[in-house]
């Protein structure tokens, strides 16, 4: 049960030789049960972890879970096995290839990045290096520099944060006591197997202490966690109130020719799903704008809407669908063929629009 002035009680103060002792729990714990995850060197084994394979994964897993990731890691290395090979693929390929993935940016500067890095001959091997490269902050930077190439450097990510919080009973909410966080962690990293304890951390808190029920009797760290110890576990990481996010709307167009042909647009590089294949449509506003088709037919709306959520608004799209007749020559966008269209290659909020469009000209 948690008193009323929780937060402001003090965290535990911690000592050198103990955080000391606490590290070689974790590692020992991590020799046993670390993840077998696809970019990952187990532990004990003396092969260094593929920078490539690293970088990669650490791109992909940006906001994105381990589950969802690794068909797309195995889908990219068999594809591109090296970096000079990904850096020579077609824009659009890798686009496609991205697509479901969300947060598109990161397949834009994961480009970028390839591009420099081939260019370069190898990645940079330390973290002001990586941090140079498009889409690498410093969270990913230091996880690179430590899984990839041994370097001490402290890595936090929402897991790390969640563990650090938890383990030292940190009450102040989220995001303030980031730097905090940050310091815990910090006064906890090894010189030696630096990557191995980022890695050991990252597991404990996906497998472990995880966001809702943590199975604190398995923890390598149980005996020592102030959080368990004074039962506010469950409570930590504590989050400011997250504002209320805007709702936007638009109009999405899904035609489709005589012939089974698909109308589709590439979308600008720059901006929200940049260089990404989907539907024409107005702008995306928090003014509902006026379904102005940019080809004439006979349009019909359907309904429900899609919606679909994006970090930092709500998208509300009304669907029109027509069928388009042979001789329309549009000013935007091309028709695609049927056997070489594949919604696979869409994103999410583009595929929403496709099966709700499809299903309404099947109808």
């Amino acid at each position: 049960m948690l008193t009323p002035d929780w937060r402001r009680e003090k965290p535990q103060k911690w000592s050198r030789s103990h955080s000391v002792s606490e590290t070689a729990e974790i590692l020992r714990w991590y020799d046993v049960h670390a993840r077998a995850l696809p970019w990952r060197v187990p532990p004990g084994e003396t092969r260094q972890a593929d920078p490539y394979h690293v970088w990669l994964s650490e791109i992909m897993l940006q906001q994105t879970t381990v589950a969802a990731v690794t068909a797309y890691f195995n889908r990219f290395v068999s594809q591109w096995p090296t970096v000079a090979d990904l850096a020579a693929a077609p824009d659009n390929d890798v686009m496609a290839a991205w697509a479901g993935l969300g947060y598109y940016a990161r397949a834009r500067n994961l480009l970028k990045a390839a591009r420099i890095v081939a260019q370069a001959g190898s990645f940079p091997d330390t973290e002001d290096g990586l941090r140079a490269l498009p889409g690498v902050g410093p969270y990913t930077a230091a996880a690179i520099a430590a899984i990839a190439f041994g370097h001490r450097a402290v890595v936090v990510d929402g897991n790390v944060e969640r563990v650090m919080a938890r383990y030292f009973a940190l009450r102040d909410p989220l995001p303030g006591v980031k730097a905090e966080m940050k310091a815990r962690a910090d006064g906890l990293t090894p010189s030696a197997r630096a990557g191995d304890y980022a890695q050991a951390v990252m597991d404990l808190g996906a497998t472990i202490c995880t966001p809702r029920n943590p199975a604190c009797g398995i923890c390598p760290w149980m005996q020592e966690c102030a959080g368990r110890k004074a039962g506010i576990e469950q409570a930590l990481p504590a989050r400011a109130p997250k504002p209320m996010k805007p709702t936007r709307y638009g109009h999405v167009y899904y035609g489709v020719r005589e012939d089974g042909a698909v109308w589709v647009e590439r979308r600008p590089n720059k901006g929200l799903l940049g260089g990404m294949l989907g539907f024409p449509g107005t702008d995306w506003a928090e003014d509902a704008p006026d379904a102005t088709p940019p080809l004439g037919a006979d349009w019909c709306a359907t309904s429900p809407d899609v919606t679909h959520v994006f970090t930092h608004f709500r998208l509300e799209l009304t669907i029109h669908v027509a069928k388009l007749d042979m001789r329309m020559t549009p000013d935007v966008g091309e028709f695609v063929m049927a056997d070489r269209f594949a919604d696979s290659a869409l994103p999410t909020v583009f595929r929403k629009v496709y099966r709700a469009g499809h299903k309404a000209l099947a109808t």
